[in-house]
């Protein structure tokens, strides 16, 4: 797929790389996740429009939704039209991306009717110690995820097979290529598919890449971005590193307290509003996001 070429128009990605837009603190929300592998076209809702039953999507979606959990379609990349309708197993991952919680449990159904009794804690999968990579290709919610995550799962996909996936819209467009590492469900941005690999080889030896690091889905954006400081100032990237304490907020400054190994640190970080902007390919209306400003970093 190309992206239009009218004069004077970009990519969203590629006007959000042009102006800085900050990575840190940008990952979405998310606790816990549960994966379904849906093969053949998504439309702008994976679930909704896809080859799943509408009446049967809107209903596991919904049970998913109000559990709390955030639902995510997959697929392998690489496969032909006929491979994908020829579809006889949907393969499900129930994740917990908690701190300290990080686990994923997969299980495979032979009639997606049966989704909607699958535990969605993950209590009839089976355990795995493998990551879970998920690259966005969603090309119907946005042009910029498909153009530049293809390259990236390709890469991906030669490099770690059987770990790597297709997802659908995991937000932050704008920063794509998008991709998300489970369990600990670390969320990137702007990632090539000559760096994706090296990207991986970090979360295995149980390092975070800051270069493209976006946050953890399961903290919050002002605790993502006081990390994020953190990190820098300490010059340590290991994913375990800063012990998210607390977090309170006065005046529109935000105080985020974390435990780094002995110390025990307050990173206080200024909350404001960019120049509005368009976010996706399709925004038609510009509006201005949160960005945070690091105040300080001091003991307690």
């Amino acid at each position: 797929m190309s992206l239009p070429s009218a004069p004077g128009w970009l990519p969203c990605s590629d006007r959000s790389l042009e102006r800085g837009d900050p990575l840190p603190g940008t990952a979405g929300y998310g606790e816990r996740w549960f994966l379904v592998e849906i093969d053949g076209a998504w439309g702008a809702h994976a679930f909704l429009q896809s080859p799943l039953d509408p009446a049967l999507a809107r209903a596991l979606v919904t049970r998913i939704e109000s559990a709390g959990i955030r639902p995510l379609a997959i697929r392998r990349t690489g496969r032909t039209a006929h491979q994908r309708r020829a579809q006889t197993e949907w393969r499900w991952a129930a994740v917990d991306a908690r701190v300290g919680h990080e686990r994923v449990h997969w299980g495979v159904v032979t009639d997606p009717a049966d989704l909607l009794q699958v535990p969605l804690d993950g209590a009839t999968g089976a355990p795995s110690t493998e990551p879970l990579i998920c690259v966005c290709t969603h090309a119907r919610h946005d042009q910029c995820c498909a153009v530049k995550g293809r390259p990236v799962v390709t890469a991906l996909a030669q490099a770690y097979p059987a770990a790597t996936w297709e997802c659908s819209h995991l937000g932050g467009d704008r920063f794509a290529a998008t991709l998300i590492l489970f369990p600990h469900g670390l969320y990137y941005g702007r990632v090539t598919a000559a760096e994706a690999p090296d990207l991986v080889d970090a979360y295995l030896d149980g390092r975070i890449e800051p270069r493209w690091f976006r946050g953890r889905s399961s903290l919050p954006n002002v605790v993502q971005a006081a990390a994020a400081f953190a990190r820098a100032n300490r010059g340590d990237d290991r994913i375990d590193a800063f012990d998210y304490s607390s977090w309170t907020e006065s005046g529109g400054v935000h105080t985020v307290s974390f435990n780094h190994g002995d110390e025990r640190l307050a990173v206080k970080l200024a909350e404001s509003l960019s120049a509005p902007l368009l976010s996706t390919c399709a925004a038609s209306t510009a509006r201005p996001v949160r960005e945070f400003e690091l105040r300080s970093i001091t003991p307690g």
